[in-house]
């Protein structure tokens, strides 16, 4: 399993640390390095900027939001980040939701998987540069003829050579037929809240896809790539203080991030066992009872979400999550010099 830095997406202003996480993550044997979005900072200008200074981690994106952006000009980030770090990125995308596709970009998000099977085939079709790019699919036409054209839309090739045809493209998928449709199509899965007591319930689905006719990849080549925070902590004291810090987050993603006909990060901790918790917790969250909200989180699940304990605990845990087939292990950082403390202990 290899280790790789999750940045995510910024809070109300960017990173103070970010140059130093990723140098550390350079020099210390880390595989890659990946940025996120929401609706504030996007996630391939961070990439490009701190990505500048290293040569050899990987650089990805978990997630680029598919909405935001057509699939030629999610395309063209590709191939002109992969020339740049000379062949050294990795697409992750997904659908997000209904209240950010169509209250932030103003996209319809209906059919979501069959809009992710779309831009997929445009991406890839863009990177291989063998004809001219076409999609007869009703989401991305291309070229376009539908209301307000002029009728003057031609069929493209990108003037820059991608420098390979195969990028990696991983796809964040929670739900059953999302993730069968992402292990027939993609390289590689980001999952969200991914854990080693729920990956058994991914198996089948997994499985699913793979078995589908053209399947791209078989488990024994794809990619799974989850993110957790990860911290050693001398004492108990410190542990209790870590898990309290890391509940507001497992109750935002419960409680607040969609609506509540429409969370799919809800959704998931319903599949995990936590149905009773999952709509109280989300009650009190629309409700703006947050701190009440954040209460209601138990230890057990944050330190099932997350790797924290003492180095014993710590090495137990990785561990664990790699035996569940988890083939990079995407971490966040408070700092540098913890990040170099983390490669040493599991080297």
């Amino acid at each position: 399993m290899k280790l790789g830095l999750q940045l995510g997406y910024w809070g109300a202003q960017p990173p103070a640390n970010a140059e130093e996480l990723v140098t550390a993550a350079e020099e210390s044997g880390f595989d890659a390095v990946f940025t996120a979005e929401a609706w504030g900072s996007d996630a391939f200008t961070p990439l490009a900027w701190w990505g500048r200074s290293t040569s050899r981690v990987r650089l990805g994106t978990s997630i680029v939001q598919m909405s935001g952006r057509t699939p030629t000009s999610i395309a063209m980030h590709v191939l002109t980040l992969d020339h740049l770090s000379g062949g050294r990125f990795v697409l992750g995308m997904g659908v997000s939701g209904p209240q950010v596709v169509e209250g932030w970009y103003g996209q319809p998000f209906a059919k979501p998987l069959a809009r992710t099977r779309e831009v997929v085939d445009v991406v890839r079709q863009v990177l291989a540069r063998e004809a001219p790019v076409t999609n007869d699919g009703p989401h991305y036409p291309l070229p376009y003829a539908g209301p307000g054209s002029v009728g003057l839309g031609k069929p493209l090739k990108p003037i820059v050579h991608p420098l390979r045809a195969d990028v990696p493209i991983w796809l964040g998928a929670e739900g059953p037929k999302n993730v069968a449709q992402t292990a027939e199509i993609a390289d590689g899965w980001i999952p969200i809240f991914y854990t080693p007591k729920s990956a058994d319930m991914y198996q089948p689905w997994l499985d699913e896809g793979f078995a589908r006719p053209g399947a791209r990849r078989a488990r024994d080549d794809f990619e799974i790539a989850a993110t957790c925070h990860l911290q050693v902590c001398e004492t108990p004291e410190v542990k209790r203080m870590v898990l309290d810090a890391l509940k507001p987050s497992v109750s935002l993603y419960m409680g607040g991030m969609g609506a509540k006909e429409a969370n799919f990060h809800n959704q998931v901790f319903v599949r995990m066992g936590y149905e009773e918790l999952a709509a109280k917790v989300q009650e009190l969250y629309l409700d703006g009872r947050k701190d009440e909200a954040t209460a209601l989180v138990p230890d057990e699940l944050v330190e099932d979400l997350h790797i924290v304990g003492d180095a014993a605990e710590v090495t137990d845990k990785v561990a664990a999550w790699e035996e569940t087939g988890v083939t990079t292990l995407l971490l966040s950082f408070r700092d540098g010099d913890e990040l170099r403390r983390v490669a040493e202990l599991l080297a």
